[in-house]
């Protein structure tokens, strides 16, 4: 194509600007089909009478130059620290990669190699978004192309099955809190006489979330922003009481130097292969405890204030573990269409026949 030639392994392009003076611009890219997309951008640009602003040089960062700063950034957020893990996953395989050297085929595999691991397709997306956004954020900081962040943008999310719905029995409930180290059997009791998150359970404090006098959790910091109070209950006061409160820590689960847990993942995974429960997590928990609530015939709006979600549309999925409110609701219909309408109706059909006849 006329205005595209090669320097080295790097395509540049040549066009006239509106003065009628030839420019000479570097695409940056070993590739013809970019060199000739910006040619056109250029050539549009003098035919409306504007002046080309060359592209600013940028040089060649790495993946973890781009890690390195984002972290800094994200520091803000509150969903920072899984944030961190997936940012430290993504440089086991992308560290040393420049930027410019990422292709949609690159993140297709590494999505795969995700999935190979055993890992959830909501996990690998987690992965991937969280990509694309520092993709985002190094276009806005300059540390790469745009063309980069579209190539990334391309790969798209898995279908994620969000019907799933796990749950233990109360007799599984018993044999998972007896198979519990020490540190552990509290905050799984927590979790299911509460239904929090567990990183809202591990970022319980004393003195900002647990009042033992009014008998309630008090959340502010959660997943929708929205404050959310939990009543205490016999086994949750009992619960609490039991843990040694350090004064060096404000944390409600700490470690034995007085640290709290960032998380327990192994030792739950322990508990549960001991426990003989298999296709559970640590978030199942939570469905357990909204499950166990339903079948005791507790109304949905109720249960969807104690978990905290935004829609009564999240709260419907537990909505099949209670028949008793279909029947309630049959049993309201029979006092208003009932056996006594039918009697009603059947006793002025006679006096109609006993007056024709």
């Amino acid at each position: 194509m006329k205005g595209i030639y090669k320097r080295g392994n790097v395509w540049w392009i040549r066009y006239a600007g509106p003065d009628g003076r030839i420019r000479f611009e570097s695409s940056n890219s070993k590739t013809f089909k970019e060199a000739q997309v910006m040619l056109n951008d250029r050539r549009k640009e003098v035919d409306e009478g504007k002046e080309p602003i060359p592209l600013k040089k940028i040089a060649n960062h790495s993946f973890k130059e781009l890690a390195e700063h984002y972290l800094l950034w994200a520091v803000r957020q509150k969903a920072f620290r899984s944030k961190k893990g997936f940012v430290e996953q993504l440089m086991n395989t992308f560290a040393n990669c420049p930027l410019r050297r990422f292709t949609t085929m690159a993140v297709e595999e590494y999505q795969t190699k995700v999935i190979t691991k055993g890992n959830t397709p909501a996990t690998a997306n987690r992965h991937l978004a969280t990509l694309k956004h520092m993709f985002t954020k190094a276009v806005e900081w300059e540390m790469v192309e745009e063309e980069s962040l579209k190539r990334v943008q391309k790969v798209k999310l898995l279908a994620e099955n969000n019907k799933r719905l796990r749950y233990l029995s109360k007799e599984e409930c018993n044999s998972l809190i007896n198979q519990c180290l020490p540190h552990l059997k509290p905050i799984v009791k927590t979790a299911l006489n509460t239904g929090m998150r567990k990183g809202e359970i591990l970022s319980l404090e004393w003195e900002k979330n647990v009042d033992l006098k009014h008998g309630f959790i008090l959340l502010s910091d959660t997943k929708n922003g929205e404050r959310r109070e939990i009543p205490i209950n016999l086994t949750m006061r009992e619960t609490l009481q039991r843990l040694v409160r350090r004064i060096d820590s404000p944390y409600v689960f700490v470690d034995g130097e007085g640290k709290r847990f960032g998380d327990v993942k192994k030792s739950f995974k322990s508990a549960l292969r001991r426990a003989g429960i298999k296709d559970f997590t640590f978030h199942d928990l939570r469905h357990t405890f909204a499950s166990h609530m339903v079948m005791a015939g507790v109304d949905l709006t109720t249960i969807k204030e104690l978990l905290g979600h935004k829609s009564i549309a999240m709260t419907l999925r537990y909505s099949h573990l209670a028949p008793s409110h279909k029947r309630k609701a049959m049993e309201l219909l029979d006092d208003s269409i009932g056996e006594r309408t039918i009697q009603k109706l059947d006793n002025f059909n006679k006096k109609r026949v006993n007056q024709n006849g």
